[in-house]
């Protein structure tokens, strides 16, 4: 799937305009270019990086409630899907926070934002924070029973969990439920069959 292909998607499917479009141009430029420097993402998925990131990114925003006050992304990276769900964003009360270990992909990411003129926060340890948050987002961060141990610790209130896995979604469901049980629903990607979105209630 071409990046027009990918577009007209972004734009029938999910909703984005026509000016949110021009900032994931931008964006993926930016990825791109400093690609070229440090491995932000994987060199065999340059060329898809429209389907494999921006779309992936982007099919979160269906199981978005953007009235709510924040979103939190774990591991953000490059940015995905954290700015890809912001450039989306039209409700300027919505603040989106990236956590991102690295102090390259930090340096990133704040220049994306000041470039596309965004409205996000970008953080180092996730672990030294206490969120006040309602969602929280990761794509290739950690195994499920990691992410919800961490999502408890820094989470103040009962959240959900918007999780972007591969084919063993369902696996890792049931080995994360060995010591507590979570309402759960899974949802089928867009850009690949055999992936699988986990949504996931916390209720601490």
């Amino acid at each position: 799937m071409q990046q027009l292909e990918v577009i007209n998607i972004l734009k029938k499917d999910l909703n984005f305009t026509d000016q949110s479009i021009e900032k994931l141009k931008e964006f993926t430029k930016l990825v791109l270019k400093e690609n070229k420097n440090h491995n932000l993402i994987s060199k065999s998925t340059e060329n898809h990086i429209w389907l494999r990131h921006v779309l992936d990114s982007a099919q979160l925003v269906k199981f978005i409630d953007f009235s709510c006050n924040s979103l939190a992304d774990l591991g953000s990276g490059a940015g995905f899907p954290g700015l890809v769900i912001e450039i989306f964003n039209k409700n300027k009360a919505f603040h989106v926070k990236l956590f991102e270990k690295s102090p390259v992909k930090r340096q990133f990411l704040l220049r994306v934002i000041k470039e596309l003129g965004l409205n996000a926060e970008v953080l180092g340890d996730i672990r030294d924070e206490k969120l006040d948050t309602d969602i929280i987002i990761c794509r290739a961060f950690k195994k499920l029973d990691n992410i919800i141990q961490v999502s408890r610790e820094i989470a103040k209130k009962p959240h959900k969990l918007m999780i972007l896995k591969g084919q063993n979604a369902q696996q890792e469901i049931n080995n994360s439920f060995k010591t507590k049980k979570y309402p759960y629903k899974l949802e089928s990607s867009m850009t690949n069959k055999d992936s699988k979105i986990i949504i996931m209630e916390i209720n601490k």
